[in-house]
C-alpha cells in the first residue's frame, strides 16, 4: 500500500512565518509542490523509507493549514469567492460558520466497488443548492450537527481505519466549506489511510491547490452540461468551467472517479456533453459511475421534468452515449 499523501506532506519541510503576507505563502506552496512530487515518487518507488525523513517543525502540510485559515478569513473556498469572514461569524451562500458540524459517520458499503468499505464522514452544508438533492436535510442544514474537537475526529478516523475501512471518505453536504477543519484533523491522524474527496466539484482553484498533497482519491460529481441547467437547478453559475478545470486538476493530482447522475429530461443537454468531454479530455479509460438512481427529492417537484424517475428508454440512451463517447471503464 502506498503512503497516504497527507503523511508525505507532513514530512516535507517548509520554512515559513504564518504571519507572512498571503502572496508569499502561496508562492512558497507552489514551489514546494514540485518537491512534494519528488518525495512522493521516491517513496512510491521504494527509494526511500517513509520514516527516514524526520518530522520538521513546520511542514508543507502546516503551510496548507495556514493558507486554509487565510481562505476562511476571506472565504474563497468555493467558486463563488464571496470573501466573507467566517472566522468572525459571517456566513455566505453555504451558511457554514467557523466550526465544522458532523451529521454522521459509518462504514459505507454502497460506494463504488473499489472504495468499499469506505469510512464516510458526513458534514452539514453545501456550496450549491440542488433542487433535487437526495441529502437535502444534511446539505441544507435541516438537521442538527455535532461539533467534535479535532483530536476526537482524528480518533474517529483512526477507529474507522482499524475497523477495516479502506479509506476515509469526506462527504456531506459538501466537504469544501470545511477544508481548514479537515486539514487540522489530519494533522493529528497517525494511521496510513487514503483520503477520498467526495465533492460536487464546485470548489475554487485555490482549494484545488491545497487538495494536492492531501487528497488521494477524487470522487467528483459531474452534474451538468455547458448550458444554464447548473444555475437553474443548483444555483451554481459557471459550473461547467469550474467542473472541467477541477476534473483536469484531479486527474493530475491523484486518482479520479467521476460520478454522473443522469437526470430525466437532461440527457442531451447534460449527460451527452459530459460524457463526450470526459472521453475527449480525461481519457477513455477514466473510471465513470453512470448513476441511474435519481428519485424526486426535496424541491424537485418545482421542475416538471424532475418530478419522475428515469424511463427505461433514458437509461438505454445514457448507455448509448457512454459507448459513443468511447468510454471503456464505466459502471452503472
Amino acid at each position: 500500500m502506498k503512503t497516504a499523501k497527507f503523511l508525505i506532506s507532513r514530512k516535507l519541510k517548509a520554512d515559513f512565518n504564518p504571519t507572512s503576507p498571503e502572496s508569499e505563502l502561496w508562492s512558497l506552496h507552489r514551489e514546494l509542490m514540485q518537491e512534494y512530487r519528488s518525495l512522493e515518487n521516491r517513496l512510491d518507488q521504494k527509494h526511500l523509507a517513509f520514516k527516514s525523513p524526520p518530522d520538521p517543525s513546520r511542514s508543507y502540510f502546516d503551510l496548507k493549514v495556514a493558507l486554509s485559515e487565510r481562505l476562511l478569513r476571506n472565504c474563497r473556498l468555493c467558486e463563488r469567492m464571496e470573501e466573507v469572514n467566517r472566522v468572525a461569524g459571517e456566513v455566505g451562500f453555504c451558511r457554514c460558520g467557523q466550526d465544522m458540524e458532523v451529521s454522521t459517520f459509518f462504514e459505507h458499503m454502497g460506494e463504488e466497488p473499489e472504495l468499499v468499505p469506505s469510512g464516510t464522514i458526513f458534514t452539514l452544508g453545501c456550496t450549491i443548492r440542488c433542487l433535487h438533492c437526495q441529502n437535502w436535510s444534511i446539505s441544507q442544514m435541516h438537521e442538527d450537527g455535532r461539533k467534535y474537537s479535532y483530536a476526537d475526529l482524528a480518533k474517529i478516523v483512526e477507529r474507522l481505519r482499524a475497523d477495516g475501512c479502506r479509506n476515509i471518505n469526506l462527504v456531506g453536504g459538501e466537504p469544501t466549506p470545511w477544508l481548514r477543519d479537515w486539514l487540522r484533523v489530519f494533522r493529528l491522524v497517525e494511521v496510513n489511510v487514503p483520503v477520498v474527496w467526495n465533492s460536487n466539484s464546485y470548489y475554487s482553484q485555490l482549494t484545488a491547490e491545497l487538495l494536492y498533497g492531501f487528497v488521494d482519491v477524487y470522487l467528483l460529481d459531474f452534474k451538468y452540461g455547458p448550458g444554464e441547467c447548473a444555475e437553474n437547478l443548483s444555483s451554481a453559475p459557471g459550473y461547467w468551467g469550474t467542473c472541467t478545470r477541477n476534473h483536469l486538476l484531479a486527474k493530475k493530482f491523484g486518482e479520479l472517479i467521476v460520478r454522473v447522475l443522469v437526470l430525466p429530461g437532461h440527457l442531451e443537454c447534460c449527460t451527452k456533453p459530459i460524457l463526450e468531454w470526459i472521453g475527449g479530455n480525461l481519457g477513455r479509460n477514466t473510471r465513470v459511475n453512470l448513476m441511474f438512481q435519481y428519485r424526486p427529492e426535496w424541491r424537485a417537484t418545482e421542475v416538471p421534468e424532475l418530478r419522475r424517475r428515469l424511463t427505461r428508454e433514458e437509461m438505454k440512451r445514457a448507455l448509448e452515449l457512454a459507448k459513443a463517447s468511447g468510454l471503456t471503464n464505466y459502471i452503472t
